[in-house]
């Protein structure tokens, strides 16, 4: 298994995304408790070998911080969030939990992950919509990491 510096594995991160992304979708579409989203999507986590306590903690963030994360996102929007497409607001709002309080994950990772997730299950051009929101946010909510890699 490849890990980061960190000890992370991308690849288990990516299937705890995904997943996640299913989950916050759901309960974007049927509300409820944390709990029982995680609970629900957590039987599968186990069997796909993710990264569950990434995956509960990017469920619960975005479950627990819905308001004031819909509040950052809003402003990067041409509509409101609850008008944006289910998949999109699903991955839009993980990736806003992920840049405003995951400040251990590199904000190009945050954003490619959140593309290539919107691509494989969104609308056809749902991912450069994705894409044009995060850049523009990253550079407000990351501002001294995405300035540093200007000067590399």
């Amino acid at each position: 298994m490849s890990r980061t510096p960190h000890g992370v594995d991308p690849v288990l991160r990516t299937r705890a995304r995904r997943r996640a992304m299913q989950a916050v979708y759901a309960w974007q579409m049927s509300g409820g408790e944390a709990r029982s989203v995680i609970a629900q999507f957590a039987h599968e986590q186990a069997r796909e070998q993710a990264d569950l306590i990434y995956f509960e903690d990017l469920v619960r963030g975005v479950i627990e911080h819905q308001a004031t994360l819909d509040t950052a996102l809003n402003k990067y929007l041409d509509r409101d969030v609850d008008q944006v497409d289910g998949v999109e607001r699903a991955v839009l709002r993980i990736a806003t939990y992920e840049l405003r309080h995951r400040i251990d994950v590199p904000y190009r990772v945050v954003i490619n992950e959140a593309i290539e997730t919107a691509k494989r299950f969104g609308a056809e051009h749902g991912h450069t919509f994705v894409n044009g929101v995060l850049d523009q946010a990253a550079l407000e909510w990351r501002a001294v990491e995405t300035q540093a890699g200007k000067h590399k």
